[in-house]
């Protein structure tokens, strides 16, 4: 008899679209049969928390405690009556269900106000005055973070919106303070959480339970419903796997964490389930279970069962997010910047162009671990079937593919087959910034709906970037960002510093890189992140090719994954953490990309060494001349054009003269050549179309014109009639 599987995510991750492990784990355990339902119990939590009936519950607990409060507690405390009278409007507002209360969202006086607003950003300048809605959404956020500052002050310091508890969660090497945290009573928010899970494991009354734990954030709510699931129904096996699990318990012998779970696994976890659901049906033995930690006799034993490939990106089936609560997400505004609003607002459907990372070669990356250095990559027609059905499913046309970084070769296919079968997303991605990036990929990539891409600058040094093998460039970075930017395309860029042997003069210089790169609209949204070495990394594993030593490695039997590093050979790279970070969110806001590098500072700092004109010279390089892309497939991404007749008496003009008119979105335009060229061409845009499956190369189109015509096709490759085209939607891919 099957067995019945229920899916859980702990709190919490994402507020406004689900974390996509449950779905995918759903939809290939589905294609084998099992009944599978899922739950996100972190926007269940969130819904539960700010309703009416939460908000009185976690005022009179507030109240009728002798705690003391800060400031800005008392503050929102004794505006409970307008916090009540206003968060159902707002919730409601924030899950689109009732746009109507925009306009008194950002009135002065609608929303109680506490710290969060206390420093507001020019709202004219970063909504206008049309913006009305985003303005609310923006300060609905605000007033939905006011409240979680309560919470951290008035019930537990581990509430966090993307997080809970991830302090007990990061470099945890001993287990000893999670299990002593859990053996606490249970705060207001905990009991919440375990009522919501009760009510599913009562409805669905299920064999097995899967736990996915992404984040350190997510580690110690998801063991409390193991807790829960142990204690109250002791017949119910618990799988728990994960981000977290994956790069942090790959050496885990502490017997403990199997008071809470039964079996922890590594890597995907699409094998290993169904691996432990033959054991569990007495199909398989021990050996048989594959990248799975269980408890035996009080000893962590490891098993895998390494017969077999693993699966292909084709045979894990389609994400299933049926029985999740789409309607309950939030979309939210942190910051008035329309790039990075996207991890916030919206509900995007998650998916994967492939599996691991083509490069895998970066020396600060887990470079050794599965989901890495493994890569696979779907099939075009695969992902655009798994395209169709998410969205009859969820009813949403946006996707953010999650990949490590995906493939150009791949995100080219996968753009042709969205044009082929008239397929209309949105849809981002992080890509690493390469040549294969070229101006053409990137018209082609907005025309199939890219609306923003992700990538690592990292130090912004080419010193750096060498030694950290990271394969790009500076200034091939610099054109990457103006070809997607100049097609449309957002661009946010992973900042890094504290790299082993980076030196202040490269701090400072990599800011004045990411200050042209901004000031240049290259870059729309940037985030800054202090370097950490991990065992899975290069710099882990061979610190001496970096330059630097690691400290002793962490003893204890459960977490181990972040290094203590010492860079002799560095500087104090913490003491630039405020001043970096202080210049991106104001070059996010469109402000200070004028000023010099020094005012982010209040201390001294080197004379930048970089010319100021770097970016701006490196994005002025033009693309290479079309005669040299003859392997390029030619396409067209708009109508097919008509053919009229030229009437060279009206135009003053002798010859026999062809018109090809164009009525393309958002122009229409005329291209008036020789009659002969003009059929020639009229003839080949079929051929361009990206409806066929076998389109023309530059080579083979060279080759036809030169049978028809005298003079030398690469000069008709410089004709005012091609560079027309090529302007106007004639790609080379």
């Amino acid at each position: 008899m099957h067995k019945k599987i229920l899916l859980i995510t702990p709190p919490f991750t994402q507020l406004n679209t689900p974390y996509p492990a449950s779905p995918y784990l759903k939809g290939f355990l589905k294609l084998h049969g099992y009944d599978v339902f899922q739950a996100d119990l972190g926007i269940e939590l969130i819904n539960k928390i700010f309703s009416r009936e939460g908000f009185q519950e976690l005022f009179a607990l507030a109240k009728n405690t002798d705690k003391e409060f800060s400031r800005n507690s008392l503050r929102i405390i004794n505006n409970e009556q307008y916090y009540l009278q206003t968060v159902d409007q707002v919730m409601d507002f924030l899950r689109y269900r009732d746009n109507t209360p925009a306009q008194r969202l950002c009135s002065d006086t609608f929303l109680p106000r506490a710290s969060r607003f206390d420093q507001l950003p020019d709202l004219e300048w970063s909504f206008g005055s049309l913006g009305v809605n985003d303005r609310a959404r923006f300060l609905a956020t605000l007033y939905i973070e006011d409240i979680g500052d309560l919470i951290k002050d008035a019930v537990t310091p581990y509430f966090g919106f993307s997080r809970y508890a991830e302090k007990l969660g990061m470099s945890a090497h001993s287990f000893a303070p999670i299990d002593e945290a859990l053996q606490q009573p249970d705060t207001l928010i905990e009991a919440w959480l375990i009522e919501l899970l009760k009510n599913h494991v009562e409805q669905h009354c299920p064999d097995v339970v899967g736990i996915t734990i992404p984040f350190p954030g997510n580690l110690y709510a998801g063991l409390k419903c193991g807790q829960f699931v142990k204690k109250t129904a002791p017949r119910i096996k618990i799988v728990a796997g994960g981000g977290f699990v994956n790069t942090e318990l790959r050496e885990l012998s502490e017997p403990a964490i199997f008071n809470y779970v039964d079996f922890i696994t590594l890597d995907e976890g699409e094998l290993p389930f169904l691996n432990i659901l033959s054991f569990l049906h007495g199909e398989k033995n021990g050996g048989g279970l594959k990248r799975t930690f269980i408890r035996i006799e009080d000893e962590v034993t490891y098993y895998n069962d390494d017969q077999g490939k693993e699966l292909s990106p084709s045979e894990t089936g389609c994400p299933d997010y049926s029985d999740l609560p789409l309607d309950r997400y939030l979309s939210l505004i942190e910051i008035a910047n329309p790039m990075h609003r996207l991890w916030s607002d919206g509900r995007w459907n998650k998916l994967t162009v492939a599996h691991g990372c083509y490069w895998h070669r970066c020396s600060f990356c887990d470079t050794t671990l599965d989901y890495i250095k493994r890569f696979a990559s779907t099939p075009a027609p695969v992902l655009v079937d798994r395209i169709e059905q998410v969205m009859a499913q969820t009813g949403q046309t946006g996707f953010h593919f999650v990949d490590e970084a995906a493939p150009p070769a791949a995100l080219k296919e996968l753009a042709l087959e969205l044009l082929r079968r008239k397929v209309s997303i949105s849809w981002w991605t992080n890509i690493r910034f390469e040549n294969a990036f070229t101006e053409d990929l990137c018209r082609l990539l907005a025309a199939s709906g890219c609306i923003a891409a992700t990538g690592g600058l990292e130090a912004a040094s080419d010193r750096l970037f060498k030694l950290m093998n990271k394969g790009v460039n500076l200034r091939q970075a610099a054109q990457v960002c103006r070809n997607f930017s100049e097609a449309g395309i957002m661009v946010h860029a992973y900042l890094m510093y504290g790299f082993p042997t980076q030196t202040g003069q490269e701090t400072i210089d990599a800011l004045e890189i990411v200050r042209q790169f901004f000031k240049e609209g290259l870059i729309q949204s940037a985030f800054w992140h202090l370097f950490t070495a991990t065992v899975h990394s290069d710099v882990g594993n061979n610190p001496g090719k970096y330059h630097c030593t690691i400290a002793t490695r962490p003893a204890g039997r459960f977490a181990k994954n972040d290094l203590v590093h010492e860079d002799p050979a560095g500087c104090d790279h913490q003491s630039f953490a405020q001043g970096l970070n202080k210049a991106v969110y104001n070059f996010m806001h469109g402000i200070g990309t004028d000023l010099a590098i020094k005012e982010w500072f209040d201390f001294h700092v080197p004379a930048i060494s970089v010319k100021k004109d770097f970016v701006l010279r490196a994005i002025k390089e033009g693309p290479a001349f079309d005669g040299d892309r003859l392997s390029s497939r030619v396409l067209w991404i708009e109508n097919q054009p008509r053919s009229m007749q030229y009437d060279p008496a009206k135009k003053g003009a002798p010859g026999r003269k062809g018109r090809l008119v164009f009525y393309t979105k958002t122009e229409s335009f005329t291209l008036i050549t020789n009659t002969e060229i003009g059929e020639w061409l009229k003839n080949g845009f079929p051929r361009f179309s990206a409806q066929n499956t076998a389109l023309l190369s530059l080579e083979e189109l060279k080759r036809d014109y030169e049978k028809r015509f005298s003079s030398p096709f690469q000069s008709f490759l410089r004709s005012k009639e091609w560079k027309t085209l090529r302007e106007k939607g004639l790609l080379l891919i």
